[in-house]
């Protein structure tokens, strides 16, 4: 199952990039910018990975990244990440990044999306991963915020491919940034949005990803099996669900290898990703191969899960058939 697993050109549609910030790295970095900080080595970072749902997971997560403070870092940071996606034959990225976690330390927005994209120009060339980026916006800050941002991002929209929004979903439902969303939709840009498991309002906060900001893709989104009519419209609008295995089993507490399962037998387009790799320990292909061992899913439901992410992407369609074809030589 691993050689399969490996010889799968794969999508990948949810990972943050500053949750691809290893611990080898942060030390780097943090010497390098001069940074003190409270772990003598890389192995007492990953001992300090205490979280048990989302707030705890963000409180660690937010702290780490404060050593990314130049466009060289953040370059480094992202073409670490192409390197290991590229080494599990990753072949298509569409990664977030969070802009507000970085200007709100003082590091300026062209800072952070020059050092990106010299990482993702550089990872297509030297390491043939093709990808485009994602903005997202933190929910737990203002909408105000959030389109001051994205004015912010206007002059390098040929850098985006979509908006997203992330972080703590608690009492901040979808409804709260629709003028933002609408006019990321105005600009061009694709749309999706975390629906994180097993959080407060979160059916409803589905439902407004459909019917109020209509977004391209739904990140997460396991809890929809709960409502058989979000299924339904999830499956007929074709949307694609970006769900987190190893991730789920840090927050929840359940890999949701079942839930994973009945998405696929009611025609939802469920994808597999790592999250945030660097804290939960698994990349692309240990997501699958925790799938197969622990939830015994087969060769045919990792292939399903695979050609899903590439028709989810939003590669153009040329792109997309190529590697779908791929996928199909292999089957």
């Amino acid at each position: 199952m691993k050689d399969f697993i490996q010889k799968l050109p794969k999508a990948e549609l949810h990972v943050h990039l500053e949750g691809t910030l290893e611990p080898e790295l942060i030390f780097a970095l943090a010497q390098r910018n001069g940074i003190s900080l409270p772990y003598a080595t890389p192995a007492e970072v990953v001992a300090a990975y205490d979280f048990h749902d989302l707030p705890s997971f963000l409180k660690i997560y937010y702290a780490a990244m404060d050593v990314l403070r130049t466009e060289d870092d953040f370059y480094e940071l992202t073409f670490e990440y192409f390197r290991r996606a590229a080494a599990q034959n990753v072949v298509y990225v569409e990664p977030f990044f969070d802009p507000q976690a970085h200007t709100s330390r003082g590091v300026a927005f062209e800072t952070v999306i020059r050092g990106i994209r010299r990482a993702q120009d550089e990872a297509a060339a030297r390491l043939g991963v093709e990808s485009q980026l994602i903005m997202c916006f933190l929910r737990d800050l203002s909408a105000e915020s959030a389109m001051a941002h994205l004015e912010m991002a206007e002059p390098w929209l040929d850098h985006l491919v979509g908006v997203g929004l992330d972080s703590d979903e608690k009492d901040n439902p979808p409804a709260k940034f629709a003028e933002v969303f609408a006019r990321a939709r105005a600009l061009g840009l694709k749309l999706t949005m975390h629906c994180d498991v097993n959080q407060k309002d979160i059916l409803e906060h589905i439902r407004e990803c459909l019917d109020l900001i209509e977004v391209d893709r739904i990140d997460h989104g396991v809890n929809a099996l709960e409502d058989e009519a979000l299924c339904d419209e999830i499956a007929r609008r074709g949307l694609g669900l970006t769900v987190c295995p190893v991730s789920n089993r840090f927050v929840v507490q359940n890999l949701t290898g079942d839930e994973i399962r009945k998405m696929l037998s009611r025609g939802m387009k469920a994808t597999i990703n790592s999250d945030d790799p660097a804290y939960f320990r698994a990349y692309m292909n240990e997501n699958l191969e925790a799938l197969a061992d622990e939830a015994g899913f087969t060769e045919a439901e990792i292939l399903t899960l695979t050609r899903n992410a590439f028709e989810v992407s939003w590669l153009p369609k040329a792109r997309k058939q190529h590697w779908l074809d791929r996928l199909a030589a292999l089957a």
